[in-house]
């Protein structure tokens, strides 16, 4: 089993217009497989000083800046927008990109973030019966109005884990499944039993749905370069702030290419087809560089 290869910008954590053409061009030149960003209106993380630029602006500049990339949100909350809305979006980003668009959606989790811009947040359970309902009207805008995307309709990307709900309706309608958080391993294999479950179900073949995982990855040519980027990555994100840089390597994929590529390997044996390496130090084109060079071919 290999995966590929992908990056993911967090959108509301520094993110600038100058920092995103840059990122498309170098993430394109070096042969990542796919693009992806949040859509959030402020950072998640509680740094409210952090710039964020919207997505789906951003996503259209994306479809211009490259050429060959997969790209897309990861993922736009149904809650944010009408789905109709969402539907003629995506229509003219996948439009202008040549046919290169995947649409995440998901149900939305950002309380506080609602709250903020006068976005109603309601149950989980409403906010999951508009998901379903949302994906229903998007494929009946694809289908009845003009123009229509390049391949009749644009490829969905479900986030999230739920077993009751999401897993359902990735296995009903989905062509990509993707899951954040990076859970270990155990779980992840009894996610992926549950979805093939609802596959059956549905007399869907689960070897149908690409599957992604979001994580985030430290890596380096030795130790030192390791524990430099550790210590980068702790100053930047709260939830680490006081580790030393051995702790922060010790709690996600760390190390030398060939140490993350064993690490990643149950993974793999498990059904990952595509990871989404969350790229915080944005201006980091070296480590970059080292993902798709020494990391990629271990793994694919």
């Amino acid at each position: 089993m290999g995966a590929v290869l992908s990056i993911m910008i967090e959108g509301q954590e520094g993110l600038t217009w100058e920092r995103w053409r840059h990122l498309c061009e170098v993430v394109e030149k070096l042969g990542f497989e796919s693009l992806w960003r949040s859509d959030h209106f402020f950072s998640v993380m509680g740094e409210f000083q952090r710039e964020c630029i919207e997505t789906w602006v951003s996503l259209a500049l994306a479809a211009e800046w490259t050429e060959r990339l997969t790209f897309g949100p990861n993922v736009s909350p149904m809650t944010f927008r009408p789905p109709a809305v969402l539907a003629r979006m995506a229509t003219s980003v996948d439009i202008l990109s040549g046919g290169r668009l995947v649409l995440g959606v998901g149900a939305g989790w950002y309380e506080a973030e609602h709250e903020a811009v006068h976005i109603p947040f309601p149950s989980l359970k409403e906010r999951m019966d508009l998901l379903d309902h949302g994906i229903a009207i998007i494929r009946e805008v694809w289908e009845k109005s003009n123009p229509k995307p390049p391949r009749g309709k644009i490829p969905l990307l479900v986030g999230g884990g739920g077993e009751q709900r999401t897993l359902r309706t990735v296995a009903r309608e989905a062509d990509h499944w993707g899951i954040g958080n990076r859970p270990d391993v155990e779980t992840y294999r009894h996610k992926c039993e549950v979805l093939e479950g609802y596959c059956r179900e549905l007399g869907r073949d689960p070897g149908t749905i690409s599957r992604s995982v979001q994580t985030t990855c430290v890596i380096g040519r030795n130790e030192a370069e390791v524990l430099d980027r550790a210590a980068q990555l702790g100053e930047f994100l709260p939830s680490l702030r006081g580790m030393s840089p051995r702790e922060v390597v010790s709690s996600r994929f760390a190390g030398t290419a060939e140490q993350i590529a064993e690490q990643m390997r149950p993974y793999l044996e498990a059904g990952v087809t595509r990871w989404q390496l969350q790229h915080f130090l944005l201006d980091d084109d070296d480590a970059l560089e080292l993902l798709m060079k020494e990391l990629a071919p271990r793994i694919a």
